[in-house]
């Protein structure tokens, strides 16, 4: 089903969703699942699972020399997706990124998420490389989402990407995309952003879910620019509540998104992490109950690093 159908189906009924990691590499799943027993019980429409590429690190050897080493520290998104969908029955949405990523390698993820029934995915550029300035595609891979939504178009349609027909096609996939109230760091502009936005529409995709954010003004002003160009695909508002006093800094530069002056002077009155993390869960709260006053009944959140602020916050609205 997808999961823009779903959205609309739901109606003014208040909805959740959440997003989580895979397990870092050599770990089990108890900590994953631990995190989902204790928000299930919140009804969560689906959870999305973060993908991340491998990244280069440098090792020293016995002579002294440093040697590069291509590693992946979370793999295993699309094995944790079905574990998720199997052991719990909810709707899971695997992020697919360019990053890190050639077609060859896509089109393989696309085939295991149709053994597995998965229908739903996330399609993003993905981050820069940590030792990259800007982001560089992988060798025969893709440099935009936009370009990854093709790929998948044209799987859909029932053709692999050197043209060969599928000879049995599954179900076809749904595909939702990143959008930014505040624009994309590398945006010129927030309208230039837009009409990105729009191409993604364009090319199919059904659904936009937002970088998080403080302010809500901003992602009213970002919807209503967003429906002056025609953007009509559903725009599910997403959160993360403030949970630390080094985020202060730390969001702004990582997430590109501003701290609204009111929070801002709010956290440097707070003396400890947890003053900081009971103004996160009220400001969050406020957030949320602002959102379905203006007719947002569905709100997803970022559980990383706030995984008991976030079932506080549900617990009160949901």
């Amino acid at each position: 089903m997808n999961i823009a159908d779903f959205l609309n189906k739901e109606g003014q009924k208040r909805g959740v969703s959440f997003e989580v990691l895979p397990p870092l590499k050599g770990n089990g799943t108890e900590v994953l699942f631990r995190t989902i027993d204790s928000l299930k019980d919140f009804a969560p429409r689906f959870i999305n699972i973060t993908t991340h590429h491998s990244e280069y690190v440098y090792k020293e050897l016995d002579n002294g020399l440093l040697t590069r080493q291509r590693v992946r520290r979370r793999p295993g998104t699309i094995a944790i997706a079905g574990a998720i969908q199997n052991k719990y029955d909810i709707p899971v949405i695997p992020h697919i990124i360019c990053s890190g990523a050639t077609q060859e390698d896509i089109e393989y993820e696309l085939l295991d998420l149709q053994f597995l029934g998965i229908s739903n995915v996330l399609v993003l550029r993905g981050d820069k490389a940590k030792e990259d300035r800007q982001f560089t595609p992988t060798n025969n891979g893709h440099a935009h989402a936009t370009e990854l939504l093709k790929q998948i178009n044209q799987f859909n349609d029932g053709f692999f990407m050197d043209g060969t027909p599928i000879k049995h096609p599954g179900e076809k996939f749904y595909c939702g995309v990143a959008c930014y109230p505040e624009k994309h760091e590398e945006a010129p502009n927030l309208e230039q952003d837009l009409l990105h936005l729009k191409e993604k529409q364009d090319l199919g995709a059904s659904y936009a879910v937002t970088q998080l954010f403080y302010d809500n003004k901003k992602f009213y002003d970002f919807v209503e620019k967003a429906r002056q160009m025609d953007i009509t695909i559903p725009i599910v508002p997403a959160l993360k509540p403030f949970a630390k006093l080094s985020q202060l800094t730390m969001v702004p530069k990582t997430f590109h998104c501003d701290i609204p002056e009111e929070l801002a002077q709010d956290v440097l009155k707070c003396k400890t992490d947890d003053d900081a993390k009971a103004l996160g869960i009220e400001w969050t709260t406020e957030q949320v109950k602002d959102l379905f006053e203006h007719g947002y009944s569905h709100v997803h959140f970022f559980t990383v690093s706030a995984v008991e602020s976030v079932k506080q916050i549900a617990k009160i609205l949901f």
